[in-house]
């Protein structure tokens, strides 16, 4: 299974999973003509897409998923909630799919859905496997990792996860107080202490790579969320790390 991250932050999140089988994405947060720019940057035709799973109906996660669809010829995925808010019901590809039940993402990938906080939406994270034994997790837009989660993540070899804040830098910063306390909320986004903490808690020697996603442009920084999280896991991890910008496409 090959991960690419064609960008991830505030302005548009999304992530193709590959195999010999499958391309599947997980969100389409950026315009289409952005998606399909950013698909053939890396060679992948957007006929290609067998499916589009959409994480919640925030516009940085969902923005052209039903017309890249429609376009595509793409099944386009989510939980009830997101399709609801989407107005998706009716799509012609549409497929509704329910928390914490496996679901089948092209030939050779199933996902499973996690709920995690986020504020006003029915967000998950989603455990990837290929069949041939690689588990990958992507997780953001979330306060905490609730127990469903930090049991899956524990099996997975890679874990893309939001590193969305520095703490002094937004403490620090020009965002209203309620703002602030919005962010740093259960239904907020994880800080890049509280990612370091959960990827300590998860730790094991099959873990190979590492990611962190949706950092915030004014309230941290690629060197400041890297280092927060190597002094976190210290010398328990030996794999690689990395910093998914706005600006993809990037391997992982």
């Amino acid at each position: 299974m090959e991960i690419t991250h064609l960008g991830s932050g505030s302005r548009g999140n999304s992530v193709l999973l590959s195999t010999d089988e499958s391309k599947v994405l997980i969100d389409c947060g950026f315009s289409l003509k952005r998606m399909e720019s950013r698909l053939d940057m890396i060679g992948v035709r957007s006929s290609e897409i067998d499916a589009i799973v959409v994480t919640h109906h925030h516009s940085d996660h969902s923005r052209s998923a039903a017309r890249a669809s429609k376009k595509w010829a793409s099944v386009l995925m989510s939980n009830a909630e997101t399709a609801r808010r989407m107005e998706w019901t009716n799509h012609e590809n549409f497929s509704e799919f329910s928390d914490l039940e496996r679901i089948e993402a092209g030939g050779d990938l199933s996902l499973l859905p996690i709920p995690v906080p986020h504020d006003d939406a029915d967000n998950v994270g989603l455990i990837v496997s290929d069949g041939g034994g690689d588990r990958a997790a992507i997780v953001t837009d979330l306060g905490e990792a609730p127990q469903d989660l930090i049991k899956h993540l524990s099996g997975c070899n890679h874990i893309s996860i939001e590193a969305n804040y520095d703490h002094q830098r937004l403490v620090g910063g020009p965002y209203p107080e309620s703002l602030k306390r919005r962010i740093t909320g259960r239904g907020g986004h994880l800080s890049n202490r509280q990612a370091g903490e959960i990827l300590l808690e998860v730790m094991h020697d099959d873990l190979e790579s590492i990611v962190l996603c949706h950092l915030s442009e004014k309230n941290n920084a690629p060197h400041l969320a890297e280092s927060e999280v190597l002094m976190a896991i210290g010398d328990e991890f030996t794999g690689n790390i990395s910093i998914s910008k706005q600006l993809g496409p990037e391997f992982s």
